[in-house]
């Protein structure tokens, strides 16, 4: 069964293909969609800053963490709302409606929370004890960790860290036996001040994420501050902990590029109804009329499989064997699907738009630079096809990372 926090509006306006907050969702639930919506106008006044900024506004960071958006997978014996997937996934393309660099960093600072499913409860609590908190992961790269009495000396260089100025803690991968493939990969957790923020974020999407490079040298973790990253053991015991984490942290930023193309929808319609000069408004169009018809198709069958996907995956988790492996593939399918699907949404909408899209002061200008380098993220790689494939075809996955 679908999550009830994922029942769709059926009055809601036609053009908005997320589902609108209504009388059926869980009230903690509705209460983020209508602080996210609070948040809207605070943040169109701001948008250029992000820009200017190359990260969040320090204002409107504050503005997300104090709404709680940055944890919202943090367990509910910890403090934390614990929310289901789909509910999360929901929250997330909420806010990606709204801008993309927003969604981005709710799916990934909210997504870290959940390591309160696994580290010491001691330790997760003495970090979100900071209302504020914000964990900004990086696994683009592998550091080195050195075994010294009573953790590991870190090392290393890693790049994109979304959220980084903002970050109180870091998560990074490291090999206790560099050079060495098969060595295990640790999840190290250090400090914002045992690490160098490079200011390198300079690109054409998601600019207001703040992605940087980032490096330690010879920084002591704590043992208590890392843990495996492949065979790792929950230390709660919420369905959301037990399932595959490579999975879930693909899930977690899902919903941005579909958020980023339902705001698209939204500025295209928006755009349609108004008149240039004496011609007719874009609306009474009736190429107009089938590309809105056919991008919110597009979107809603997209968002279909991904829910699918999830709901297999939950399903799978407790039984193990070849149905999981297969629920694994299909949600890096559907996450793969979606993100190619948003993609073509959104430049189809700006093509419809015609010369105004180009324009930076055009919504639909920023939504397709958003979600085109949304879509370059490992989660949602084509490479994922090619995994699915292999597995249908009775291979390995081919990747370790699977």
């Amino acid at each position: 069964m679908h999550d009830p926090g994922y029942a769709a509006k059926a009055d809601g306006p036609i053009a908005r293909p997320y589902p609108e907050v209504n009388a059926g969702e869980p009230a903690h639930v509705c209460r983020l969609l209508e602080v996210v919506q609070t948040l809207a106008p605070r943040i169109a006044a701001q948008r250029n800053e992000f820009d200017s900024g190359r990260r969040l506004p320090d204002t409107i960071f504050a503005a997300l963490a104090d709404a709680g958006l940055f944890r919202l997978w943090l367990p509910q014996t910890l403090g934390g709302p614990e929310l289901s997937s789909f509910a999360f996934m929901r929250v997330v393309e909420a806010c990606s409606a709204l801008d993309g660099s927003v969604g981005w960093l709710v799916g990934n600072g909210a997504g870290m929370s959940r390591i309160g499913g696994y580290l010491d409860e001691a330790v997760v609590r003495e970090w979100y004890a900071d209302p504020r908190a914000f964990v900004a992961s990086a696994t683009g790269a592998v550091g080195t960790a050195t075994a010294v009495a009573g953790g590991y000396r870190l090392s290393g260089r890693w790049p994109f860290g979304s959220g980084a100025h903002h970050a109180t803690r870091f998560m990074v991968l490291a090999s206790t036996r560099p050079g060495d493939p098969a060595s295990p990969l640790l999840c190290c957790y250090p400090g914002r001040a045992d690490v160098t923020i490079l200011d390198n974020w300079h690109v054409s999407g998601l600019r207001g994420t703040g992605s940087c490079d980032f490096e330690a040298q010879n920084v002591f973790v704590p043992a208590a501050h890392a843990h495996p990253f492949l065979g790792l053991q929950p230390t709660q015991p919420g369905l959301l902990y037990r399932m595959p984490p490579s999975s879930v942290f693909a899930w977690s930023i899902c919903g941005v590029p579909l958020g980023i193309a339902s705001g698209a929808m939204t500025s295209f319609t928006e755009l349609a109804k108004g008149h240039s000069g004496n011609r007719a408004a874009l609306r009474d169009r009736e190429i107009v009329q089938a590309t809105i018809g056919r991008t919110r198709a597009m979107l809603c069958a997209a968002r279909a499989f991904l829910i699918d996907a999830m709901t297999e995956l939950m399903a799978a988790t407790d039984i193990g064997g070849q149905r999981l492996v297969e629920a694994r593939a299909d949600v890096r399918l559907a996450n793969a699907h979606a993100a190619e699907t948003a993609t073509s949404v959104t430049e189809m909408l700006a093509a419809g738009a015609g010369a105004v899209a180009i324009f930076e002061t055009c919504a639909l200008e920023r939504a397709v630079g958003d979600v085109r380098a949304a879509a370059k993220h490992i989660a949602m790689s084509p490479s994922n096809y090619i995994t699915a494939g292999r597995l249908a075809l009775g291979l390995d996955p081919g990747t370790a990372r699977f």
